[in-house]
């Protein structure tokens, strides 16, 4: 390493660290905000001319946006689709409909996964609460479980919602990182999945199994009341069958059926996996190569999954284009936000590549032999962890270590991706906005919130980290 190199390495952790207060001190800056100044200050810091500086910010902004906002927005009309029509209530209910008490936090967790696959953590977790709230009301009643019930069945919920959030495309944070790494999709999905599977079994089924019988804790009774409605004083109802009876969606029009509720969540998916599968299976087939390259692109295999949906839970159903356009409308105001703070870490990234901070960066993990996955999740977990963002957390990762996958071509950049998603997760505390939505909708204190939510994602972390390292060390896809 050079003194020019030191230098910048400098700059940039001086930068990460002006970001950092920023947006955790008293002035509280939003991350978006943050990150343009942060974004000016290190390309001055490091000799970048205004020049240069105002057009980085310029095409970063835009180049990531425009690489990951429609998706983002097309998947959060995909999720607000599959709420309001019912029909993650109805997947969950038949996944419930024959379970026992000792699988019920298996399947609630299974419930939770399929449902995360389209929804960002917190909405998952509210489409999902009626349900872990109507079960666990009834488990209580059969007086056989040490402990709580809610955390018994809550605990595999939140760990899978978290899991998919974090780790599996389509969510916005996976998505940043495949964007600016230039990864495979498909494949980045397939592990993702390997990762995510056993993290959200440890930190689910398994950790709740262990931290349930040393809680009790139960939400406000008049929020149990409002998500369970008569469960929670009726004595007659079975676990499976109030699962049936609460999970069903209350719609004025036409129930949504198992198959089409799995065919609208799973579709996107599919289609994405598609393209992977033909560029390995069928390497000979032109034509079909061209279509599967064109559909598997995101935006167009999220299209394609909003149409089918729009057919399939709207009009088939007799939902009328005005409800559905003010449903869609309603969709994009949460993810705003999300979409600005992306924006501004695309900035903060071009400026990090053209002021050669990656190339730093490049010299001491080349010279230090250091695993750009272990950089990648360390990164990703100091960002999240002090700034209580787990997007500024990936794309402040992204930016730094992209120069470095660019110029190693041995790196894995879809474990990287996975390893960097997971490393966002770790040690959710009182800065995120999901430690606070835990924390009340299930009636905890500060201590047992950290016993659950806290625990659960640097479980999921860790896990993540783990298995990214050991897939690296097998032939990559």
């Amino acid at each position: 390493m050079t003194g020019h190199d030191i230098s910048l390495l400098i700059v940039a952790v001086c930068g990460i660290l002006l970001l950092v207060f920023l947006i955790v001190s008293k002035l509280r800056f939003h991350p978006m905000l943050a990150l343009l100044v942060v974004s000016i200050g290190v390309g001055f810091a490091s000799g970048l001319d205004a020049e240069t500086i105002v057009t980085s910010i310029e095409d970063g902004a835009g180049h990531t946006l425009g690489g990951v906002g429609l998706q983002v927005a097309i998947g959060a009309m995909i999720g607000k689709l599959l709420g309001d029509s019912g029909a993650t209530d109805q997947i969950a209910s038949v996944i419930l409909k024959r379970s026992t008490k000792r699988t019920l936090p298996w399947l609630i967790g299974a419930a939770a996964f399929i449902i995360g696959i389209p929804m960002f953590f917190e909405v998952g977790l509210i489409m999902i609460l009626p349900l872990v709230f109507s079960v666990a009301a009834q488990v209580e009643k059969q007086g056989n479980l040490k402990g709580s019930a809610f955390i018994y069945i809550g605990v595999p919920a939140i760990a899978a919602l978290a899991t998919m959030h974090g780790m599996v495309p389509p969510h916005p944070g996976p998505l940043v990182a495949i964007e600016g790494f230039k990864s495979n999709l498909g494949v980045t999905m397939i592990y993702g999945l390997i990762c995510a599977i056993p993290s959200a079994i440890l930190a689910g089924p398994v950790y709740g199994k262990f931290i349930a019988p040393r809680m009790t804790v139960r939400p406000d009774q008049l929020l149990l009341e409002q998500y369970t409605a008569a469960s929670v004083g009726s004595e007659k109802t079975s676990v499976s069958n109030d699962a049936s009876k609460f999970l069903a969606a209350t719609v004025e029009h036409r129930p949504v059926s198992t198959v089409t509720a799995f065919v609208v969540i799973l579709l996107p998916m599919v289609i994405m996996l598609s393209r992977t599968l033909a560029e390995t299976v069928f390497k000979n087939s032109v034509m079909f190569n061209k279509i599967t390259e064109f559909i598997g692109e995101p935006v167009i295999a999220l299209l394609i999954g909003l149409i089918v949906g729009i057919i399939l839970l709207g009009y088939g159903r007799g939902v009328d284009t005005k409800r559905l356009r003010d449903s869609f409308g309603a969709s994009l105001k949460p993810i705003a936000s999300i979409l600005l703070i992306i924006a501004g870490g695309g900035a903060f990234a071009k400026v990090l590549v053209n002021s050669h901070v990656g190339d730093a960066i490049i010299h001491l993990s080349s010279g230090m032999k250091l695993s750009a996955i272990a950089i990648g999740w360390l990164i990703a977990a100091l960002l999240s962890v002090t700034t209580g963002s787990a997007t500024v957390g990936i794309v402040g990762a992204t930016g730094l270590l992209a120069p470095l996958v660019g110029s190693d071509p041995s790196i894995n950049k879809e474990l990287l991706v996975v390893a960097i998603g997971a490393g966002s997760l770790f040690f959710n505390y009182a800065n995120h906005a999901g430690f606070w939505l835990v924390k009340e909708s299930f009636g905890m204190s500060m201590g047992e919130t950290f016993k659950t939510i806290t625990v659960i994602q640097s479980i999921i972390g860790l896990v993540g980290l783990v298995m990214a390292l050991l897939l690296n060390l097998l032939p990559h896809f």
